[in-house]
């Protein structure tokens, strides 16, 4: 029963447990679910509990007349964590086709007040309250069915690495130097001297290709410390990273990366069309490019279409959040663009030789946001001191990650994509904290 296969210990007071899910399965036995009270209904001698648990919500049907009341069922409150018995029977006219003709009720936790309405449609609460409580907002429907999908989203792109020949690693999170270069770091103290939270696993996933695995990916958090309070930013994400050695070009990056969205689009429509439709998303219509080839465009290109079509004028080498939004409209929900200038790349990016101004690089734009950046890698030791020198940064302040280019290095080249955008730009949602557990942002250091 995959992920709702209930096989295992019995639970509390050694009953069986089932799942709402797997109700159906029974019909006509005497079974025994555990959950939270959803809803509460009380109609003269009928008393309907909605009970909800991780594989969806089943209604229990208690009649008094018949003999099944109770105290418990009497008392029961929206969101206390109880137990339930019953007899499995059809009903047509209830969620799953099937419900429980209720023979006892425990409550083993009883709620507090609520601070907001937690069994409406849509949860009508805002953010900063939704947080504060983030426990009781992350019960809803809604919000389970963004985090299953998030989950299977990192799951796809896990499958798809291993089955292409990455290794999964683990970078560290603590580092002396910065990465992506700027001031964006968290400063740590460690043990006397100072470090940094890790901003990206960059240098030591090129690392890890120049030790000869050739092709790494990591599913890791990174950090930035920048002073941004909007909807597309928080300090803490998780990256889906990937290194690859030898490779002509950043075009066989994309192509990796569009197969693995290929896969991951059939995969949820196939595995989770249930909770696409209780976030009322439509894939194929949100996002119609990624049925196909994902178009590909030069930035310059790019800031001209939008200049011709809507009289955007952009500064050289960069899209608004906007202009990025009206791109992907324009083309299918979805674009590459490429070959951004050197001076908005890290010094790692890899200049087209015969076009030295440009990076062969790519970001990757979904639903109106940037969610990934990837391109070639400077692998010649000798390019990559030059250019450090070249943005005002001394090589021997990152010796150890300079070293490694002069063993043998291979062509190489990858990509990190955040796995909150990636959720945020697939399901149309408004916020990264709405994909995110427990956002960390310019606010926000709890829960």
């Amino acid at each position: 029963m995959g992920q709702h296969d209930a096989t295992g210990p019995q639970c509390l007071g050694g009953e069986q447990r089932i799942l709402a899910a797997e109700a159906g399965l029974h019909e006509g036995r005497v079974i025994t679910l555990f959950g939270w009270a959803y809803r509460v209904r009380r109609m003269g001698a009928l008393t309907f509990v909605l009970l909800r648990d991780r594989s969806g919500i089943i209604q229990v049907v208690f009649d008094r007349s018949a003999g099944a009341g109770c105290d418990a069922v009497d008392e029961v409150g929206v969101e206390d964590a109880i137990t339930v018995t019953g007899a499995v029977r059809a009903e047509a006219r209830a969620q799953g086709g099937f419900e429980l003709v209720g023979a006892g009720l425990r409550v083993i936790s009883r709620a507090a007040t609520l601070p907001f309405e937690i069994n409406l449609p849509q949860l009508k609460v805002g953010q900063d309250l939704a947080l504060d409580h983030r426990v009781l907002s992350l019960r809803h429907p809604r919000s389970q069915a963004v985090f299953r999908i998030k989950a299977a989203i990192i799951q796809a792109f896990r499958d798809f690495s291993v089955r292409h020949g990455f290794i999964e690693v683990q970078t560290p999170k603590i580092v002396a130097t910065a990465t992506e270069g700027g001031a964006n770091l968290f400063p740590v103290d460690y043990l006397g001297r100072r470090a940094y939270l890790a901003q990206s696993p960059q240098f030591y996933k090129q690392m890890l290709v120049l030790s000869g695995f050739e092709r790494v990916f990591e599913v890791g958090p990174v950090y930035r410390a920048e002073p941004h309070n909007t909807s597309r930013h928080i300090n803490e994400f998780t990256s889906l990273d990937w290194e690859v050695g030898w490779i002509s070009g950043a075009t066989e990056v994309m192509d990796l990366e569009e197969a693995m969205l290929r896969e991951l689009v059939a995969k949820l429509r196939a595995e989770h069309a249930a909770d696409l439709a209780v976030l009322g998303v439509d894939l194929e219509t949100r996002m119609p490019a990624l049925g196909g080839r994902i178009p590909r465009m030069a930035l310059s290109d790019a800031q001209q279409l939008l200049a011709q079509r809507h009289g955007k004028q952009l500064p050289p080498g960069d899209l608004d959040p906007e202009g990025e939004r009206l791109l992907c409209e324009a083309l299918g929900g979805a674009v590459f663009v490429t070959d951004y200038p050197v001076e908005t790349r890290p010094a790692y990016a890899y200049p087209h030789p015969d076009r030295p101004a440009l990076t062969d690089s790519f970001d990757l734009l979904m639903g109106g946001i940037e969610v990934t950046t990837g391109g070639r890698r400077l692998s010649e030791r000798a390019a990559l001191e030059a250019s450090l020198v070249a943005r005002g940064l001394d090589p021997q302040a990152f010796a150890y990650y300079v070293e490694s280019f002069g063993y043998g290095s291979p062509p190489h080249g990858g990509l990190a994509i955040g796995a909150e955008r990636l959720t945020v730009a697939l399901l149309g949602l408004g916020n990264l904290r709405e994909a995110t557990f427990f956002p960390r942002d310019i606010d926000r250091l709890t829960p």
